[in-house]
């Protein structure tokens, strides 16, 4: 059985900076997240190890400072937390930055804003709140219920798949023929790059093990970019949740890993994908020479 790890795959920049960034305020004063500050438990417990406090709301915090998460958040939220005495310290993306400057110039171009991403999750509603009448989708669905405009303009959740966002597109132009549709690409290089190493990694491998959190949307996506290629796909938090039998008969294991993953999870999980490899090579040299005699 051969492990073969994704070209691409774990943590990308803007996590490893938001966690640097918490665990480095941590050290010198009581800090206090504003939800979870990436979407993975193993993460999550580091922090709170360290004392860090994770709330959902600011009028909840603490403490004298509080962070967004790298998800970001809406100049709304961040003002309500300003205006308790608090000191808002931001550990948002620099990608999710990026998406949020490019929805407010749509918006003050005169483009109704539409956004493509998971309606409720994090980093939308912190593209959205600020916009009463944006419209939010993530499916064709989605299209069909929208009403004429003028002038739409698109942005999308950073997560999302480059195929799907140009689907969408594609069906919104198709919907509203007489309208101008303006798409700025704000799904970021390294969810591209996962994705598309995810997809040659299944199209190789017999099955394929994907580690990430259970509520992050990137792994999700990723998990369903390998099923579309291979169809026996896992998605695991750690090394823990591993079933051998899901690997017998299987030549080729795939490993890929979302974005807010550690180095030491995805390594722990390869590790343990090793050792049923060399178990499975030994029963299978076992039976090889039962069969010979």
């Amino acid at each position: 059985m051969k492990i073969l790890r994704a070209e691409h795959l774990g943590m990308c920049f803007g996590v490893r900076d938001a966690i640097a960034l918490a665990v480095d305020q941590a050290r010198h004063a009581p800090l206090t997240i504003l939800g979870d500050l990436v979407h993975n438990r193993t993460v999550m417990a580091d922090l709170r190890a360290r004392g860090i406090r994770v709330v959902r709301h600011a009028a909840a915090a603490d403490t004298a400072t509080v962070m967004v998460t790298a998800h970001g958040a809406s100049d709304k939220a961040k003002g309500e937390a300003r205006a308790l005495g608090l000191n808002v310290l931001e550990a948002t993306c620099p990608l999710v930055r990026v998406a949020h400057r490019a929805l407010a110039r749509l918006v003050a171009e005169g483009f109704h804003p539409v956004v493509i991403g998971k309606r409720g999750h994090v980093e939308v509603r912190g593209l959205t709140e600020d916009y009463p009448e944006v419209d939010i989708v993530l499916g064709e669905e989605d299209i069909a219920l929208l009403r004429e405009r003028p002038r739409f303009g698109v942005v999308a959740q950073t997560t999302q798949p480059i195929g799907r966002v140009q689907q969408l597109v594609t069906a919104l132009r198709r919907r509203f023929p007489a309208a101008e549709v303006r798409l700025v690409d704000t799904v970021c290089q390294p969810t591209k790059q996962r994705q598309q190493a995810a997809v040659e990694l299944a199209r190789r491998c017999d099955v394929v093990v994907v580690v990430g959190g259970a509520e992050s949307n990137n792994t999700r996506e990723l998990v369903a970019a390998c099923r579309a290629h291979c169809p026996r796909v896992h998605h695991v938090q750690t090394a823990a949740d591993l079933c051998e039998e899901w690997f017998f008969t299987a030549g080729a294991v795939g490993l890929t890993a979302g974005t807010s993953t550690p180095d030491g999870v995805i390594d722990e999980v390869e590790a343990r994908l090793r050792a049923i490899a060399a178990r499975h090579t030994t029963v299978t040299a076992r039976d090889a020479e039962r069969f010979a005699a």
